[in-house]
């Protein structure tokens, strides 16, 4: 979009958390940036300067007093005009800031519209914009490791290194289609080959990084189920290391779920402890089963509990597609039990085996690194790199209609290019940004 049609509108926002603060941030973009910093301030600060201000309303009245800061265009977060107004964290005074800039020729901003701005001013690519909120969304330090490598270009760098790959490749098979009179090289036929194997390498590379970065961003969902008194809530409290869960040696103790977070080698886990399932005629109970039934059906992966040394059958109401890991607890009371070898086992009382149980979570999820090097990638990604894989993959199965290898190649950089915006439509970009927080 031209630069001038960014500029018709001034925007305005609170930069900082809704509440009290001791700092509150109003953030202005956009041509009248300068008039609103008059308005306000009675000049325009000298540029890329901290200065101390009185605020003020059009009326001459003070609102407040703070830091201004002033970024001219292109030198900016959006590439427009932005003032920056830090004064007193109230909510009152933020939103008398906020009035005054509006009266001064803004308007409010939508969610998300500044970094849109410097998505469309070419500041930063989509998923370098889309890394922003994944930061502030950061459930844990991992996490945010990987959406600040994501911000600072290397996902996107990444990208275009097998978008690079696939361009030479483009040429070197449409410069052999522009002879089709005569056979194609074997020469070049087995270089295009040899290029096309190693744009798959990378690409895989890629594609195995991003689906380790989406369990940071989406978490993983993890559903305690068993028969009644296998030690269930006694094992939730032990991986979450604090009691959380009532336990008694009277079975159906649970009769509802229990959720409760907590991160394993920095990825974050979501613990669902369920209500043992068995025959009751006790009503209550069996609405605790019928929500454990709706937890597994939902679960990414299911921690299917048994009471070591004890009947080793699968509770006939553990249904799920989920990864399941069978879990024999109480090993305390057995001694010189042996798990089956797809199995582990743990004592939940002493804590026996629990850290093995914890590895067998995340590498059962797919996690197999400790976050060096993984891109915090959404699933819309992680959508597009496995098109992109399938029509690479295509391509190498064609050996010699070089036609088809042709369009599956440009079919597998479009869908890379869907990833840093240079494909994108209006839509897309609608619902990307409207999930942003606004100010942001």
């Amino acid at each position: 979009m031209p630069r001038d049609e960014l500029a018709r509108d001034t925007i305005a926002a609170v930069a900082t958390p809704a509440g009290r603060g001791g700092i509150g941030i109003v953030r202005v973009s956009g041509s009248k940036a300068a008039a609103v910093a008059r308005s306000l301030l009675g000049d325009v600060p000298l540029p890329r300067v901290a200065t101390h201000r009185l605020f003020r309303a059009a009326s001459g009245e003070r609102l407040d007093e703070g830091i201004a800061l002033y970024f001219p265009a292109p030198h900016s977060y959006t590439g427009e005009d932005v003032l920056e107004l830090q004064g007193h964290g109230g909510p009152v005074v933020m939103q008398e800031l906020l009035e005054a800039c509006v009266a001064a020729g803004a308007r409010l901003a939508e969610p998300g519209e500044f970094t849109r701005r410097a998505f469309l001013e070419g500041k930063l690519d989509l998923a370098q914009a889309e890394a922003v909120a994944d930061l502030i969304d950061a459930a844990s330090r991992e996490a945010a490791r990987s959406a600040l490598r994501s911000l600072t270009g290397e996902f996107s760098a990444a990208i275009r290194e097998v978008v690079g790959g696939l361009t030479e490749l483009r040429a070197l098979i449409e410069a052999m289609l522009d002879f089709p009179e005569e056979d194609i090289d074997p020469v070049h036929a087995a270089d295009a080959a040899r290029r096309l194997a190693a744009i798959r390498t990378r690409l895989v590379a890629v594609l195995g990084k991003s689906r380790q970065g989406r369990l940071l961003a989406a978490g993983i969902h993890v559903v305690i189920a068993g028969q009644p008194n296998v030690g269930k809530s006694s094992l939730l409290n032990r991986l979450l290391e604090e009691e959380r869960a009532i336990v008694t040696p009277i079975p159906g103790t649970t009769r509802d779920t229990l959720r409760e977070a907590v991160e394993i080698e920095g990825v974050p886990v979501t613990l669902v402890d369920t209500a043992g399932l068995r025959s009751s005629p006790d009503e209550i109970e069996r609405l605790g089963m019928e929500r454990t039934r709706r937890e597994l059906l939902a679960a990414d992966i299911a921690l299917v509990v048994y009471e070591a040394g004890g009947k080793p059958a699968l509770p006939e109401d553990v249904a799920t597609q989920a990864a399941r890991i069978d879990v024999f607890n109480k090993i305390d009371l057995a001694p010189g039990f042996r798990a089956p070898p797809s199995g582990i086992a743990v004592s939940a009382q002493t804590g026996a085996g629990i850290e093995a149980l914890r590895r067998a979570i995340v590498r059962t999820a797919g996690w197999s690194s400790a976050g060096e090097g993984v891109f915090l990638a959404r699933a819309r990604h992680l959508r597009a790199l496995e098109a992109a894989s399938a029509h690479l993959e295509s391509a190498g199965q064609e050996k010699e209609r070089w036609e088809f290898v042709a369009e599956e190649l440009r079919l597998a950089q479009t869908e890379l290019g869907r990833i840093t915006g240079e494909v994108s439509a209006d839509d897309l970009l609608g619902a990307i940004f409207s999930r942003f927080c606004i100010g942001k």
